[in-house]
């Protein structure tokens, strides 16, 4: 994501290098550039100039130290601005009350049934929330279909009437249920249209009055652009929304929907959608995503994410295999997919700071473990316990049981030699700096 408007900024603050100082002739030139990355990037034209015209007042008003570059300060100025423009504070979710109602509001294909299954996996995985799912949209079956299957698949009971086509007595009845069966939220999925019309937007405004909602999150999918933003605003104007939430921020997006939104609708952004998985769901960091615009990465989503997979237990099994030198292809496997459970493997990279520029143009699939999981599957219990058995014979079969070549197998069969090595290296050896004993 912002992939573009990454390379479009860097060029943009190379016209500083090399300057001794800020002058309004180089800010200009710098800022003019920056615009033109805004808009070719779908920012609204009016958030734009209003975002260089505040970067150029704050350059031109500051002195800068010996130690700093002007490119280094106007990056610096630029990063604040977009953190400012997209919220500053990240928004927290309000689940006040029990049960706490979230209505979901948005135009169809936008990814809003889709997003209801991945809020409420979040919220019963990491929140310890019991929710409740209700398939309020009377018009589409295969949206209260499409919501059944997002329920069984992530274990969240889906409250549904067949034949009843009035979206708010089905709300209200979904309410009592939630009470008697002691669900904490309810996500109510309601109807969307391919456009905004009158009765989509009287219809939602009634459910709004008779549930009495603590949050009305707006999804909006990010590969629209500015019809996106102009969506929010008719929406707003009806709903008075209390949050955003941006779909396929992983797709060929420009971004300038996460730029804009904020700006013209006034309400914080909540949530984006990174991805088909049902995990694929993070809380919106206006600073975090400042970071990665600007190329700087963003390490500590990248450090919540390893958090969210570790396993203390399993850490502490793995620590006495290395000290014994018994690390095996079944340890291997295993930290194969703590890394995949993380989620998309380019987007991964692209928050290690440095990496994401270098790596932009490389093309890293998610089923890059793929024939490495086949050639570890194709041995036996015994050979991945003990890689030492591994002889020739073995590794012909295993290559032909995997579906790739004798190469590819010593490979990886080196590969895993050198880690364990490096392994139980790091297990045996104090690590400089380190003082007393282990």
């Amino acid at each position: 994501m912002f992939e573009n408007l990454s390379d479009r900024l860097e060029r943009s603050f190379k016209l500083l290098k090399g300057e001794g100082r800020i002058t309004e002739i180089n800010v200009a030139e710098t800022l003019k550039d920056v615009r033109k990355a805004l808009l070719d990037a779908d920012v609204n034209y009016k958030v734009a100039k209003t975002f260089t015209d505040t970067v150029k007042e704050k350059a031109l008003g500051q002195n800068v130290l010996t130690a700093v570059k002007p490119s280094e300060l106007m990056v610096k100025i630029v990063h604040d601005e977009l953190v400012a423009l997209m919220g500053g504070e990240t928004a927290e979710l309000n689940l006040k009350n029990s049960p706490a109602i979230i209505l979901m509001s948005g135009l169809q294909g936008s990814g809003k049934t889709t997003f209801s299954g991945k809020l409420a996996k979040m919220l019963k995985d990491k929140k310890s929330k019991k929710p409740l799912l209700v398939a309020d949209d009377i018009y589409r079956p295969a949206a209260i279909d499409q919501l059944k299957v997002l329920g069984e698949q992530i274990g969240v009971p889906v409250y549904s009437e067949e034949g009843n086509k009035n979206p708010v007595e089905i709300a209200q009845n979904a309410i009592k249920q939630a009470k008697q069966n002691g669900n904490d939220v309810i996500i109510i999925d309601t109807a969307g249209r391919l456009a905004v019309d009158e009765q989509m937007m009287t219809e939602i405004a009634a459910i709004k009055k008779a549930v009495n909602p603590n949050e009305i999150l707006f999804v909006v999918d990010s590969m629209t652009g500015q019809d996106a933003v102009n969506t929010a605003k008719e929406f707003n104007n009806r709903l008075d929304f209390t949050g955003v939430v941006l779909t396929k921020l992983d797709g060929d997006t420009r971004g300038g929907a996460a730029l804009s939104i904020r700006t013209v609708v006034d309400k914080p952004i909540k949530f984006v959608g990174t991805g088909e998985k049902m995990d694929a769901i993070d809380p919106f960091h206006p600073a975090r995503m400042a970071d990665r615009i600007l190329g700087m990465g963003d390490i500590v989503s990248l450090v919540e994410k390893a958090q969210e997979q570790f396993d203390e237990e399993e850490a502490k099994r793995l620590q006495r295999k290395i000290a014994k030198n018994q690390f095996d292809f079944n340890d291997f496997l295993g930290q194969i997919n703590q890394i995949k459970k993380m989620g998309n493997m380019k987007d991964l990279v692209s928050m290690i700071p440095g990496l994401g520029k270098a790596m932009k143009d490389v093309d890293i699939k998610d089923d890059a473990f793929k024939p490495v999981e086949a050639i570890i599957h194709s041995m036996t219990p015994e050979e991945r316990a003990h890689p030492e058995i591994l002889n020739g014979n073995r590794k012909a079969r295993i290559a032909k049981g995997s579906g790739t070549n004798l190469a590819e197998v010593n490979k990886l069969i080196k590969q895993f030699e050198e880690t364990r090595k490096m392994m139980k290296l790091m297990g045996s050896k104090k690590l400089p700096g380190m003082k007393g004993k282990r």
